[in-house]
């Protein structure tokens, strides 16, 4: 098969021809139609995950069709599927309680194991395999893996956003927009916080109430200002210090940070503990979605409730995720990028 294959980090990736995936006993070989391509996937390209190395291939946020099926595996040929990015066995005390997003046995394609920047890619662990709708089209779907899956669980089950609050979003990439839509579908008031004035334009077209430029003011303090004492919660969708810092520090008493931003480098960080003390906020780390939850989530972008297309703003062929990632050394433009063409 065609895949986009990591050889030396911050590089340009190798188009190859590899060996096709073996499929698993218990699980299926999708063929890609389409596949996202992540900051998360950026972090492992430029070598900050353990899990990449020479010769992987990226690749977590995707949906297909089913073209081989093992013996002990939920979905058959030609079924339509939606993977999240954590596939979870289904058997450990996580899965068992509902927390299957946090199994100790989980696997995470294009982390460890290959990834869906290739035209197939094996998938273990069927069961959170979810069936696409006819209404939704592969490239909004394949944003769904990671993105809005993990923005709908920070914001529902971690915390418990509500209709009326203020909600304060630091980054407008792709969870950041997924948090903004999902948000306003919730009820919430949204500020947006962003260094690209673009994004921030965006963002408000989309329905954000307010927008906050941190290249040019004290994020933290106009957004407490804004919201007439600070937000109720506040999202960190980067992964940074410096924007960790102004989610904590932009909140009012009682407040709560949720961190989903995967942390860069070693991931350690100088973060306003005294803020956190002083003003009593909870700090949730948070990580993609149970699949359980996949369901529900479907049916309400089915039903329209909310509108997720705005979020996908370029497709782009195999050849071209080298570009997306070597974009995100710097300021990205509005919205996120997929692959939908295999064969380029």
């Amino acid at each position: 098969m065609r895949a986009a294959v990591v050889r030396t980090f911050s590089q340009d990736l190798s188009i190859e021809t590899v060996a096709d995936p073996v499929c698993p006993d218990n699980g299926v070989v999708l063929e890609v139609a389409a596949c996202g391509v992540c900051r998360s996937d950026y972090h492992g390209w430029v070598g900050e995950h353990p899990r990449v190395q020479d010769g992987s291939i990226l690749g977590h946020e995707y949906c297909g069709t089913v073209v081989d099926a093992g013996p002990h595996a939920k979905h058959a040929l030609g079924d339509r599927l939606i993977a999240p990015f954590i596939l979870s066995c289904g058997d450990c005390p996580a899965c068992h309680t509902g927390v299957s997003n946090t199994c100790e046995n989980q696997v995470v394609p294009g982390f460890g194991v290959p990834g869906a920047y290739a035209e197939y890619v094996a998938v273990p662990f069927d069961h959170n395999l979810v069936h696409l709708p006819d209404t939704m089209t592969p490239a909004l779907a394949a944003g769904l893996g990671c993105r809005v899956t993990t923005a709908w669980h920070a914001l529902t089950d971690r915390a418990n956003a509500r209709a009326g609050e203020w909600v304060a979003v630091h980054g407008t990439g792709g969870i950041g927009l997924a948090t903004l839509l999902l948000a306003k579908m919730l009820g919430a008031q949204v500020v947006v916080v962003d260094v690209v004035e673009e994004k921030l334009t965006h963002a408000k077209s989309l329905g954000a109430d307010a927008a906050v430029n941190a290249a040019d003011t004290d994020a933290a303090a106009a957004i407490r200002d804004i919201t007439d004492g600070g937000a109720h919660v506040s999202v960190e969708a980067l992964g940074i210090e410096a924007t960790t810092n102004a989610s904590v520090d932009c909140l009012r008493t009682l407040g709560r940070h949720v961190h989903v931003g995967m942390p860069a480098g070693s991931g350690m960080m100088q973060v306003n503990m005294r803020a956190i003390y002083t003003k009593q906020l909870s700090f949730f780390g948070t990580r993609g979605m149970p699949a359980w939850k996949y369901p529900s989530l479907l049916s309400m972008i089915e039903r329209g409730d909310v509108d997720l297309s705005p979020m996908v703003a370029r497709e782009v062929p195999l050849s071209g995720a080298s570009a997306e990632l070597r974009a995100m050394h710097g300021p990205t433009p509005p919205g996120t990028a997929v692959i939908t063409n295999f064969q380029a």
